[in-house]
């Protein structure tokens, strides 16, 4: 495939959303970041205006980098990194857990990466 024809190929896949954006990859050690950790986070109470303000929590939280809705037992799962255990110790205790609709969190610390966050299968 030419350059040009590469080139058409990239412009139609990002105007058809295909293509969402670019990024660049971060060392997060090399930013402070020693410590990555997913929180599940279980509500003790529902409804549109509990869930709004979590949301709201989620989105202005600087280390909390990724959030997902779940089924199953816990109600949401975050992908945080901290600078150390005691951040991450303030992020649940001083964040989290204060949430008048959150009941009880629970945590785990990653140990290593086995792999990396890849491709989307095609």
């Amino acid at each position: 495939m030419s350059a040009s024809q590469a080139g058409r190929r990239r412009q139609r896949l990002e105007a058809t959303g295909v293509i969402e954006g670019y990024t660049a990859r971060l060392a997060p050690p090399k930013l402070g970041l020693a410590v990555q950790g997913f929180v599940q986070v279980h509500l003790g109470t529902h409804g549109p205006e509990h869930s709004a303000s979590f949301a709201r929590l989620i989105a202005t939280s600087r280390e909390i980098v990724s959030a997902w809705t779940m089924t199953g037992d816990a109600d949401y799962l975050l992908r945080v990194y901290c600078s150390d255990l005691p951040a991450l110790n303030r992020l649940i205790h001083e964040v989290l857990l204060p949430h008048k609709a959150v009941a009880r969190v629970h945590s785990q610390i990653v140990m290593d990466q086995l792999k990396r966050d890849g491709p989307l299968p095609t």
